[in-house]
C-alpha cells in the first residue's frame, strides 16, 4: 500500500509505476522497460516542463525508481542520466545544452553517464587528477586522465566527466564538468569484470588529450564544487531509492515464502524466529524511506545544505536496511534462497553496492561527525 503520508499525486504515481514494474518483472528487458518508462513520462519526471520533462523533482523520480526496484526491475541509469546529469544541466547548463540534452534525456532517446571516481582518488574528490587545459589557438578543451567504476558508458551517448582546470590567479586546480561524447577521439573504455549481476556494465575510462569544443563545459568555470554537489545530492537520494526498492523486493519474496512454507503442519512465518527479523527489516526499510522523502523534499525546495545532510543519512540508512533485508530473505528461504528460481542470491552482491557507492558508509559517518555534530576531523 502507498504510504498515507504522501500526496494523492504521489500515491497515484506509485501505483502506476508499480503496475509497470509488475508487467516487466525481474526477467525484464532493460531497453524495453527504459523505452516504456520514457513514453509514460517517468524518466524525465524531474526535468523542467519547458524541456520536455514532467516538471517535478527528485521526490517523484525516487518514487519511480523505488517502485521499479520493488517489482524486481530497477533501472540503475535512472540514478545517473536524469537524476545526476539531467539535474546538473537543468541547473547550470547553457541554453544550448539544455535544448540539446534535456528533451532527449526525458524521452529516453539519449542517456548520459557520469564520471567522477578515479583509481587514486576514491572518496576524496579534491584529489581528482583528470585535468582540462585550454588550447590557446582554438579555445578547445583538452582532457587527460582516468576514471574507474563508471556505469553504462557503452550505452550512454555521452559521459559527464568531472575534471579540473587550473585557476590562473592561484594556480590551484578547481573541479569542472564536461560533456564528452561516446565516440570522442582519445576517449577509451575498458569493461571491468564484475561478480555483480546487473544490466549496466562497469568501465574504466582513459582520456588521452580528448579534444572538446569550448561549449562542452557545463556551467561556470568558476562555480566548482557548487555544480558538482548539485548532482551528488540527487545521486545519494536515488541510491537510497534503489536500495529501498531492492530491499522491499527481497522482503516480499520472503514473506510469501514464510506464509506458504509449512513444516510440522505450521507455516514457518508463524515462528517468531522467522517473523521478527522480517518485521525488523520492514521497519528499517520504512524508516529509511522517511529519511529519503525528507532529503528529496529539502532538495526540491532548494535547500542544498539541508538536503546534503539528509541525503547522506538516507543513503546510509537505506544501504544498511537493504543489506539486512536481503540477508534475512535469503535466510528465510534456506537453500531455496540460493537458487536461480527465486532470484535472491544475486541480490546478496547487489545489496552491498548501496553500502559502498556512491560514497561508503564510513565517509557518511565522517560527514555526520564533522558537519552535523561538529566533531574535529581525523584527516
Amino acid at each position: 500500500m502507498p504510504p498515507r503520508t504522501e500526496s494523492e499525486e504521489h500515491q497515484a504515481l506509485r501505483t502506476a509505476v508499480a503496475a509497470l514494474g509488475k508487467r516487466h518483472g525481474r526477467t525484464f528487458d532493460r531497453e524495453a522497460l527504459w523505452s516504456e518508462a520514457a513514453k509514460l513520462g517517468y524518466l524525465g519526471v524531474n526535468l523542467p516542463e519547458q524541456y520536455g520533462g514532467g516538471g517535478g523533482g527528485i521526490s517523484e523520480l525516487s518514487i519511480v525508481l523505488e517502485e521499479l526496484g520493488a517489482a524486481g526491475c530497477p533501472l540503475l541509469m535512472m540514478v545517473v542520466s536524469p537524476a545526476i546529469c539531467g539535474t546538473v544541466i537543468a541547473r547550470f547548463g547553457t541554453e544550448t545544452q539544455k535544448q540539446e540534452w534535456l528533451p532527449a534525456l526525458a524521452d529516453g532517446t539519449r542517456t548520459m553517464a557520469f564520471g567522477i571516481t578515479e583509481p587514486d582518488a576514491g572518496s576524496n574528490s579534491h584529489r581528482i587528477t583528470t585535468t582540462a587545459r585550454r588550447d590557446p589557438e582554438t579555445g578547445d578543451w583538452l582532457l587527460t586522465g582516468r576514471k574507474v567504476f563508471i556505469s553504462g558508458v557503452d550505452i550512454a551517448d555521452a559521459t559527464l566527466i568531472v575534471g579540473r582546470t587550473e585557476d590562473s590567479r592561484t594556480g590551484r586546480l578547481k573541479p569542472c564538468l564536461f560533456i564528452v561524447p561516446r565516440d570522442a577521439e582519445g576517449f577509451h573504455r575498458r569493461q571491468i569484470d564484475m561478480e555483480l549481476q546487473a544490466a549496466e556494465k562497469q568501465f574504466e575510462l582513459t582520456l588521452d588529450d580528448v579534444r572538446l569544443p569550448a561549449d562542452a563545459l557545463v556551467g561556470d568555470e568558476d562555480a566548482g564544487l557548487l555544480q558538482l554537489f548539485a548532482g551528488l545530492n540527487p545521486e545519494r537520494i536515488m541510491t537510497a531509492a534503489f536500495a529501498i526498492g531492492m530491499g522491499r523486493y527481497a522482503l516480499a519474496q520472503a514473506i510469501t515464502y514464510a506464509r506458504d512454507r509449512t513444516v510440522w503442519n505450521t507455516p514457518i512465518g508463524a515462528h517468531q524466529a522467522i517473523a521478527h527479523p522480517l518485521a525488523q527489516a520492514h521497519i528499517d526499510l520504512e524508516l529509511a524511506r522517511l529519511m529519503m522523502q525528507k532529503a528529496a523534499h529539502l532538495y526540491d525546495a532548494g535547500d542544498d545544505v539541508g538536503a546534503g545532510e539528509a541525503a547522506n543519512m538516507a543513503k546510509y540508512a537505506a544501504g544498511e536496511a537493504c543489506v539486512k533485508a536481503v540477508d534475512q530473505a535469503v535466510h528465510t528461504l534456506g537453500g531455496n534462497g540460493l537458487t536461480r528460481e527465486f532470484g535472491l542470491a544475486s541480490l546478496i552482491t547487489a545489496a552491498r553496492v548501496a553500502r559502498i557507492a556512491p560514497v561508503s558508509r564510513e565517509m557518511i559517518l565522517n560527514y555526520v561527525s564533522h558537519q552535523t555534530l561538529g566533531l574535529p576531523k581525523s584527516y
